[in-house]
């Protein structure tokens, strides 16, 4: 029972706690690709610009005056000679530390709680964001210097899905699953809208591109000082929920075990489920880190759009894209709840959905010539339709062990990350000429990854709960053979096959 001034606290929510955490996850994602991404537009005036006579593109479109390339930075000493390779490497080393800490954050998060395990992480990044300035002038542009740092920044952040996946499997009902995850995870594309857009605006305005990282850096450590004092691990934990709202949780909750459970790792090192999802994760992160890393260059280097306008036009995709995970994630629990569609298919179809339509509308840009609003047109449709990912297979590891998810995201999030290795790195080595036609073979590659993972999800993804789930599932010593409580473990193919892959 409340007592005293828990009581008065509690009552000073208008909201439930529930929610409450969902909206600083919302902002603990936002903050987390402010700063991942910041360096994707920043990057494109921390370069010497480049010539007319530098390269040749006999399908370049012609800039407008404006456009011309004239750099918007003051101070030209600032301005570093980084070839696209070099630029590609320097990208790509945030997800070298991002996808190590993947699978400690997700296993720390379920023993002790994911308030720590995330807020550290972010907090973390934005002090290694607000000294990036200091560390490349400082080196007189060593680029080296700036990996070092990326790979450290991707270390911290590595362990923000995970903990947040731990979170909402504690917090989150079934029936809530769809609409609070998506709103969590659609943070993703409300950070890439406000990096953009104010990186562009701000770089502008100072003349300098180190404001970026003073102002996404400093955002981040506020929201830590509010996750700290608002957010707890889990509901028996939280100082000031209410009795109505802590009874509810633990009902609705009843398979999500308090207990500290061992971690069936072969279980889910084995499960034909888990690996579905990791596949699917990198096609899904192949296309997204595509677009959030190599958009702004393609849009300086192809369209002619200058600092200012490469920023706004940049976010619209994001904008579209958080929208429609947002409606998505409300029509995914509205038709799972009216028996429309099971969970699974549900699952399947918004997957789908998120797949085929940004790699049909992302090729359909590359070919619509330097008709520059048609383009924006196409990436926004795209990146629009990739927001169904979110109450498709992102949620998907809260499906298959609510108990498990910090350990599972850590997983399939970690995996898939490669990901933001590979495609900065190969988007700069296959298009130093800044071409059109190199940059469509970049997007024809994405195109291929889309299609083969999807297909992947559609026929080994499952909403089905897995049987290793269940703590009386870790207490077994599982020595006789053919043990029915095994059976959906997605131990095997064929286990899998008899679970009955094919019911929707």
């Amino acid at each position: 029972m409340l007592t005293g001034w828990r009581l008065a606290l509690s009552k000073c929510f208008l909201i439930p706690q529930r929610y409450i955490l969902g909206i600083m996850g919302f902002f603990a994602i936002v903050n987390a690709y402010t700063m991942r991404v910041s360096l994707s537009l920043a990057i494109t005036e921390m370069v010497v610009p480049l010539k007319a006579t530098d390269y040749y593109d006999p399908d370049a479109c012609i800039p407008e005056k404006s456009n011309v390339s004239i750099s918007a930075i003051k101070d030209q000493s600032t301005l570093y000679n980084w070839d696209e390779k070099t630029q590609g490497l320097i990208l790509s080393s945030f997800y070298w530390g991002y996808i190590l800490t993947h699978l400690p954050g997700g296993v720390l998060a379920e023993k002790f709680g994911g308030k720590y395990s995330l807020g550290l992480g972010i907090l973390s990044t934005a002090i290694f964001t607000l000294i990036t300035p200091w560390v490349i002038i400082g080196t007189g542009g060593n680029w080296k210097a700036l990996v070092a740092l990326r790979f450290i920044e991707g270390l911290g952040e590595g362990t923000t899905y995970p903990a947040l996946t731990a979170l909402l499997a504690k917090w989150v009902p079934l029936k809530e699953r769809a609409t609070i995850g998506s709103l969590v995870y659609a943070g993703s594309q409300f950070g890439t809208i406000l990096s953009n857009s104010i990186s562009g605006a701000l770089i502008r305005q100072t003349e300098d591109w180190a404001s970026v990282f003073y102002f996404f850096g400093g955002l981040g450590v506020v929201w830590f000082i509010l996750w700290v004092l608002l957010c707890y691990s889990d509901p028996n934990s939280h100082p000031f929920i209410s009795d109505k709202e802590k009874e509810y949780l633990n009902k609705e909750l009843a398979s999500v075990s308090s207990d500290k459970l061992p971690i069936p790792w072969k279980a889910i090192l084995t499960s034909v489920p888990v690996w579905a999802l990791v596949i699917t994760q990198v096609g899904h992160d192949w296309g997204f880190f595509t677009m959030v890393t190599d958009l702004p260059k393609y849009m300086k280097d192809v369209l002619k759009f200058n600092v200012s306008q490469n920023g706004v036009w940049s976010s619209v995709p994001y904008i579209v894209m958080w929208l429609t995970s947002l409606g998505s994630g409300w029509l995914c629990d509205f038709l799972v709840r009216k028996n429309i569609m099971s969970l699974t298919f549900s699952r399947k179809f918004f997957t789908s959905i998120a797949s085929m339509g940004p790699a049909i509308f992302i090729l359909i840009a590359s070919y619509v010539g330097c008709d520059r609003m048609l383009a924006v047109a196409m990436f926004t449709i795209a990146m629009g339709l990739m927001g169904c990912y979110y109450c498709g297979m992102k949620i998907n590891a809260l499906d298959l062990s609510p108990n498990f998810a910090g350990t599972l995201m850590a997983i399939i999030n970690g995996l898939g990350a490669t990901s933001g290795i590979v495609t900065p790195y190969l988007a700069g080595a296959l298009t130093e000429d800044h071409t059109l036609i190199q940059w469509r073979l970049v997007f024809w590659i994405t195109f291929g990854v889309f299609a083969v993972t999807n297909m992947v999800y559609l026929i080994f993804g499952t909403g089905k709960e897995q049987s290793w789930n269940n703590p009386e599932f870790n207490s077994k010593t599982r020595n006789v053979t053919g043990d029915k409580s095994e059976m959906g473990n997605g131990n095997s193919i064929r286990d899998y096959e008899e679970e009955g892959k094919t019911k929707i």
